[in-house]
């Protein structure tokens, strides 16, 4: 297949170094244009990274008719108003997770999408590395047993007050930030949702942004907990107990696309370690999405699994402000 033309909304060295450096020898995407809020900017970018095109504005960018689909890393407050003129272009979207600042903005946004008849997906790569493929086999096939909790945490050290992820007008804080994983892991694992979430949420004086903020939700036969953080030492684990042993994925987001993923599984009688093959998660994921605009089907992860991530995300937020437990939905 010709490869899907992508243009890249921002700057970002993090997503930049992630998505487009390895992209580079994909058959399926071409990374075509990339977009700053000044030329100079995209120029160096571009430059840098090997883009062909360097435009001075997001809006060029969007109304380049070469371009097939969109890459939003930008800022969660900018998702909604860039998600609505990349479907007006006609171009599919990619966009950084969290899709939106709350529920009611993805609703939007995949209505939206849908009208426009645009492919939406929000870009949770984990979904995709072979380690998560993996783990949702081994459970869905009974290998730990029945599914009792799953328990995340996941934390960095990030006090730059200039840095999006500290601010609270630009969807900022632990909970935006990594909690959309500790909450999408359950979710995927067990396949359905929550009923009800607690949380508490421990704010930065300064910035306003949560910065430690933990969480319980209730799947009815199972329960789900995470502690997230902005000031701690970085760290990452997700630990799957089942009836009949537990699992524990090492590295379950950003793990290094050239080692190899370790899940370990403890049973009564030992322990088992399986070992997944060194992959990129974002040129899967990319790659996927690729696949499914030049068939003309759905996204490979439906844009109703961002609107119910984030309807929990909401839940929580308001658990934490009630001090109490929450519906979700």
């Amino acid at each position: 297949m010709n490869p899907v033309k992508f243009g890249i909304l921002g700057v970002s060295g993090h997503f930049i170094r992630r998505v487009v450096l390895p992209l580079r020898d994909s058959a399926k995407v071409s990374i075509a244009a990339i977009a700053s809020r000044t030329r100079e900017k995209a120029a160096d970018a571009a430059g840098r990274f090997g883009i062909p095109v360097a435009y001075g504005s997001y809006q060029e960018l969007v109304d380049d008719k070469k371009i097939e689909a969109v890459y939003i890393p930008l800022p969660n407050n900018l998702h909604l108003e860039w998600i609505k003129k990349c479907a007006d272009a006609g171009k599919h979207i990619l966009c950084e997770k969290p899709i939106a600042m709350n529920a009611e903005e993805a609703v939007l946004a995949a209505d939206y999408a849908a009208k426009k008849q645009v492919l939406l997906m929000e870009a949770f790569m984990y979904k995709f590395h072979p380690q998560w493929v993996h783990v949702k086999e081994l459970v869905d096939t009974g290998e730990i047993g029945q599914v009792h909790s799953v328990h995340t945490h996941f934390s960095y050290n990030n006090t730059d007050p200039a840095n999006i992820r500290n601010k609270t007008e630009t969807g900022g804080g632990a909970l935006m930030d990594i909690g959309c994983y500790a909450v999408s892991f359950p979710r995927f694992i067990l396949g359905r949702e929550p009923s009800r979430v607690t949380a508490l949420l421990s704010r930065d004086e300064a910035f306003g942004t949560d910065v430690l903020s933990s969480a319980i939700l209730d799947f009815g036969s199972a329960r789900a907990t995470f502690t997230v953080a902005t000031r701690s030492f970085p760290y990452q684990r997700c630990v799957i107990n089942g009836s009949q042993g537990w699992m524990e994925i090492k590295i379950p987001c950003n793990i290094y696309s050239d080692v190899s993923a370790e899940v370990t599984i403890t049973y009564g009688v030992g322990m088992r370690t399986y070992l997944t093959p060194p992959a990129n998660q974002y040129v899967i994921q990319f790659e996927a999405f690729a696949d499914a605009v030049r068939a003309g089907v759905p996204a490979p992860v439906s844009v109703q699994d961002a609107v119910a991530n984030m309807k929990v995300i909401d839940a929580l937020v308001k658990a934490a402000a009630e001090n109490n437990w929450v519906k979700v939905g």
